[in-house]
């Protein structure tokens, strides 16, 4: 298989249009979704696809097709995507995942996150990469501490005022500065 780069035990690629199938029956679990303000349709599925292609094509980086590479299974998406609503903090380049419930606690999550991080900053030369997600989301937040990105401010999000519950959120961030420390240590 032809990945973008890989970790220890996941590769990371662009999106297939045959990878349609899986992604939906992650976006469609209401589980998975239980921090978004719903489940997607198959032609939402199939939009996002198209929306990462097109995110690759222009800036080289996409929230990732990402696979385990002991069996070359699709396992969800981890990887770099970009949030230009109306905050102080946007337009900005942010990092996130989203996993089958079958490979969660498996330390996917954090190892991948790793992973986008070192091509933000040193294949991309990004100077700073956030992460957001609703304060209520703590397996996200947990994450996100764990790969050592700090908490920069809670902000109400702008797109989820329709889901009070999921409006309050949190964003962290990690600088490439910071970044290049945590890997000497």
């Amino acid at each position: 298989m032809d990945y973008l780069f890989r970790s220890g035990r996941l590769g990371f690629r662009n999106w297939r249009d045959s990878d349609l199938e899986a992604l939906h029956a992650i976006n469609a679990d209401r589980e998975v979704m239980r921090f978004f303000e719903k489940t997607l349709e198959l032609q939402e599925s199939r939009a996002f696809i198209l929306r990462m292609q097109n995110l690759f094509a222009e800036y080289g980086y996409c929230y990732f097709a990402t696979e385990r590479l002991e069996d070359q299974r699709f396992i969800g998406m981890i990887g770099l995507g970009r949030k230009d609503f109306e905050a102080d903090f946007t337009p900005c380049v942010d990092i996130g995942w989203r996993l089958g419930k079958a490979f969660w606690g498996k330390g996917y999550a954090p190892e991948g996150a790793r992973r986008c991080l070192q091509y933000a900053f040193e294949a991309l030369n990004l100077q700073e990469v956030l992460c957001i997600a609703p304060r209520i989301n703590r397996p996200s937040i947990r994450v996100m501490e764990k790969i050592g990105l700090q908490k920069m401010k809670y902000f109400k999000h702008p797109h989820l005022a329709n889901s009070p519950e999921l409006m309050d959120c949190a964003v962290y961030r990690m600088g490439k500065s910071t970044f290049e420390k945590q890997k000497q240590e």
